[in-house]
């Protein structure tokens, strides 16, 4: 079988376009109250295109803005197009063995057995290892078998598809050692801090402060208006208020210093003082004025740390997870700081803290030294 034959009906491998597609997803909704309205399947004259198409883009929220934020909906695009451009390129290695062409449809004619080979391939033999003999890290491989899974779940569930493709993904189980060393305790922060206040970079101290004061993810931070650091008229002093996954808001109080950082990361960067800024403008900006997006502020972080010694690579998110641990340290329970998190299970947040929980839930914490006349 020549699986070439349907290469018309499946995305293109290049980047969609989103305004493109947000328009596109009109004349699909129209597609889908036509077959509402005609008694028909939902989705009877979609195409596997419009299917890729509709899970990126269709929000099922009222508002759409509350729904996936466009870096995760491009993320999930990346791993579908690639899924889509390997069976393209290599389905002969990775033995796709199609007998028969269903309704001219890639995702109607594969089986179980055609995803699981596919994984297999993609963690052994895939360009990527061919490259790096290491291959992906097992944390990359849970999140591409996630984003996949859950895309052939809804095609099923959809009634789309005939085969329950997403049973044909084997497990992929992350374990404690092999997530990437993200701990990060108050003595290395406080490091970090004086390195940058020594060097006298203030822009990079004043994100590490925030970031690590907060717990914020990048894209919060990206996304924050002067609007957002709001004045507490009760308590006093100031906080933020964060959107974050899924469209839900949480309130930041904002330690003195932090927000006096703030202002002075505003004053060095020429912009507005708070009080008087555009409320709808970036409250952190680049030297150019503009909002930072995520990937360039992991590139701003990767070139500033690149000049210092470190046995971790050090993102903006390994101050999340050193914002539990200290958390933690200071005696905060573990629901706290889910919330302040903004995490939806608490199981997320104990990831962040496992090794520092172990540690200290260790029973060693329970002898007494008296009993060892003075050997420990």
């Amino acid at each position: 079988m020549d699986i070439n034959k349907i290469e018309n009906n499946l995305p293109s491998t290049a980047s969609f376009n989103l305004n493109y597609d947000q328009q596109r997803m009109e004349y699909l909704l129209t597609l889908t109250e036509q077959s509402e309205a005609n008694h028909m399947p939902r989705f009877e004259q979609f195409t596997d295109r419009d299917m890729v198409l509709w899970y990126l883009f269709h929000s099922k929220q009222l508002f759409s803005s509350r729904g996936r934020s466009n870096r995760s909906t491009l993320k999930y695009k990346a791993e579908i197009e690639q899924f889509l451009e390997y069976l393209l390129l290599y389905s002969e290695e990775i033995g796709v063995d199609i007998s028969e062409m269903k309704e001219n449809s890639l995702f109607k004619s594969l089986q179980p057995r055609h995803i699981r080979r596919y994984q297999e391939w993609l963690a052994t033999d895939s360009p990527y290892v061919q490259k790096k003999p290491a291959g992906y890290s097992i944390a990359t491989l849970e999140r591409k078998t996630t984003i996949l899974k859950g895309f052939f779940k809804q095609l099923f569930e959809s009634k789309y598809i005939y085969e329950p493709l997403h049973k044909g993904f084997k497990s992929v189980s992350v374990k404690s050692n092999d997530r990437p060393n993200r701990d990060m305790g108050p003595t290395e922060v406080v490091e970090l801090l004086k390195h940058f206040e020594e060097t006298k970079n203030p822009i990079m101290f004043t994100l590490i402060l925030v970031l690590v004061t907060t717990g914020m993810r990048n894209e919060e931070l990206c996304t924050l208006k002067v609007e957002h650091m709001r004045k507490d008229t009760i308590k006093g002093g100031y906080y933020l208020d964060v959107l974050g996954k899924g469209g839900k808001w949480r309130r930041i109080p904002l330690k003195a210093k932090v927000a006096a950082s703030i202002k002075e990361f505003r004053r060095i960067r020429g912009l507005a003082p708070i009080e008087t800024a555009k409320k709808d403008s970036p409250l952190f900006t680049t030297k150019t004025g503009n909002a930072y997006s995520p990937s360039y502020l992991d590139q701003v972080f990767n070139r500033e740390f690149s000049k210092i010694e470190s046995d971790k690579i050090i993102t903006p998110h390994i101050f999340r997870h050193a914002f539990a641990i200290i958390s933690h340290i200071n005696g905060a329970d573990v629901y706290k700081i889910m919330k302040s998190l903004g995490h939806e299970k608490i199981e997320t947040t104990i990831i962040y803290m496992e090794k520092v929980l172990a540690t200290d839930q260790h029973a060693i914490h329970e002898w007494e030294s008296s009993r060892f006349e003075g050997y420990i």
